[in-house]
């Protein structure tokens, strides 16, 4: 496979997290970040990958998956929550950009979801437009502790899972794309002290391609 090519769905997942894994080793590449890849990406694009993170400063997409210009399709929002314009955005990237990967990024200590946790337990909800962002997660603190999963990571792993099934609920361009085969959508939990994404959630990464059927 070329990276000229479109890969595969699980092609674009081990792309990924081969980049990780270099970033976690200190032995980052630093791919297509040359003066080449900047010329042969401005007339188009075709990242392989839409990645729908956590807007924390510490999540910098391209430098902890170590890539470059034109791979990754990126929109981040405080705890990925995911309002019409994320999902627009997100269906742009798979639809018109054709990109055969969607990811969901979380990652420990969130600040929103600690902020919906404490909002749970005090009763005190953040003004302004803050508040719709921990209402937003609010959700997936509540069906984690409903489930017996107190724990913050358990937590987290909740909120990514429910954020992936939110988004192939609520996108029938995503749901077509996944089921049949051209897409592949999964959960990623990052941890901010040794740099390394573990995957949490994974729907139709597995998934025949159409070409094959």
């Amino acid at each position: 496979m070329t990276e000229t090519q479109t890969p595969t769905p699980r092609e674009a997942f081990d792309l990924l997290m081969s980049g990780n894994q270099r970033f976690v080793s200190g032995a980052c590449e630093h791919p297509n970040q040359d003066a080449a890849r900047r010329s042969e990406t401005a007339p188009s694009q075709q990242p392989f990958a839409v990645l729908f993170g956590c807007s924390d400063s510490r999540l910098a997409a391209e430098i902890i998956f170590d890539r470059g210009l034109g791979d990754l399709f990126v929109v981040r929002t405080a705890g990925h929550v995911a309002g019409t314009e994320v999902l627009g955005s997100i269906e742009f990237g798979v639809s018109v950009l054709g990109a055969p990967l969607v990811v969901v990024l979380g990652h420990d200590s969130c600040g929103a979801v600690g902020a919906a946790r404490s909002a749970l337990e005090t009763g005190q909800t953040p003004g302004g437009f803050v508040r719709d962002v921990v209402e937003r997660v609010t959700p997936s603190v509540l069906a984690a502790r409903a489930a017996g999963r107190e724990k913050p990571e358990e937590i987290l792993s909740e909120h990514i899972e429910h954020t992936v099934d939110l988004l192939l609920e609520r996108s029938r361009v995503l749901a077509d794309a996944v089921a049949e085969g051209r897409t592949a959508v999964i959960g990623l939990s990052y941890r901010l002290a040794d740099g390394s994404a573990q995957l949490v959630a994974a729907r139709g990464l597995d998934a025949p391609t159409t070409a094959a059927l």
